[in-house]
């Protein structure tokens, strides 16, 4: 036994994104539960992002380096808008480098070759530590509220660093004239009916009120800070980071972290919920 059957899992994301973690809670036994907290928005300004890709086009860097899964939406978005594949925006002489396993694996089912990603500890410190000969151009799209340990450690490493904002990071839901809506290729079908329900904050509210969400997934730091934010008390509901970035940030805000998943991956999220639940009795 898995120690999910019965638990209700409250995931931060919007439907689309939870859909890969709320097939494997389903197929556990579990109830997923959606409520998107956060969102993406294009940025404001549109000028650096447009020049660097084109220097990016052009050759300019040897290194171009993904830290987060919504930077590939964005890249794919701007590459569809110039009518090309990703593959063909970013010249082949150009290294890619990528924190997570997710990352990676959309990457390379667009076309391209990852050429660096930590193995033990899938973080920006991680790639950091993975990252052994000293970088030169490094092409660094990010969003708005990246912390600046990623740039700063590639420029004490030696690195020529561009960095712009790729994206906004807000709060759910995103204006829809600057709502990012490129999405990610997935293998994940999920019939309507299998779908997972989708709760207001109001329904969310009321659910941890009466006890009756077992955990909630903090897929990122920003949201750790919006769980803080709008869905405390937690009560009996154990709070599950996807890394250690984000357990940290949790734990700055105060919140319980009751397991941190070793992967940021779906599977990773899925074996600390099992360890947090392995030796409990089903839910009543």
């Amino acid at each position: 036994m898995s120690g999910l059957a019965g638990r209700r899992v409250l995931i931060t994301r919007t439907a689309h994104r939870a859909r890969p973690l709320a097939a494997l809670l389903s197929n556990l036994g579990a109830e997923p539960l959606v409520l998107p907290l956060i969102d993406f928005e294009q940025a404001g300004d549109q000028a650096p992002l447009e020049e660097a890709l084109g220097r990016l086009k052009a050759g300019a860097f040897d290194w171009l380096v993904i830290s987060s899964i919504t930077t590939v939406r964005v890249l794919l978005e701007k590459a569809a808008q110039r009518g090309m594949a990703l593959a063909d925006l970013v010249p082949s002489e150009t290294k890619v480098a990528t924190i997570g396993p997710s990352s990676r694996e959309v990457l390379e089912s667009v076309g391209l070759t990852v050429s660096l990603a930590p193995t033990d500890v899938q973080s920006a410190e991680g790639l950091l530590a993975a990252w052994k000969a000293a970088p030169e151009r490094v092409f660094l799209p990010q969003a708005d509220i990246a912390a600046p340990g990623l740039r700063g450690g590639l420029a004490a490493k030696g690195a020529d660093v561009t960095t712009v904002v790729a994206y906004r990071t807000v709060d759910y839901p995103a204006r829809a004239e600057l709502r990012l809506t490129t999405e990610l290729p997935s293998d994940v079908v999920i019939s309507v009916a299998d779908a997972p329900k989708t709760l207001s904050p109001e329904q969310a509210r009321a659910a941890l009120d009466a006890g009756t969400v077992d955990a909630v997934v903090a897929a990122s730091p920003s949201a750790a800070r919006r769980i803080a934010a709008t869905l405390q008390p937690l009560g009996r509901c154990r709070l599950i980071a996807i890394g250690r970035p984000t357990a940290a940030e949790a734990s700055r805000l105060g919140l319980t972290v009751a397991a941190t998943a070793k992967v940021p991956t779906p599977d990773g999220i899925v074996a600390a919920l099992q360890t947090v639940f392995a030796n409990e009795g089903n839910p009543q």
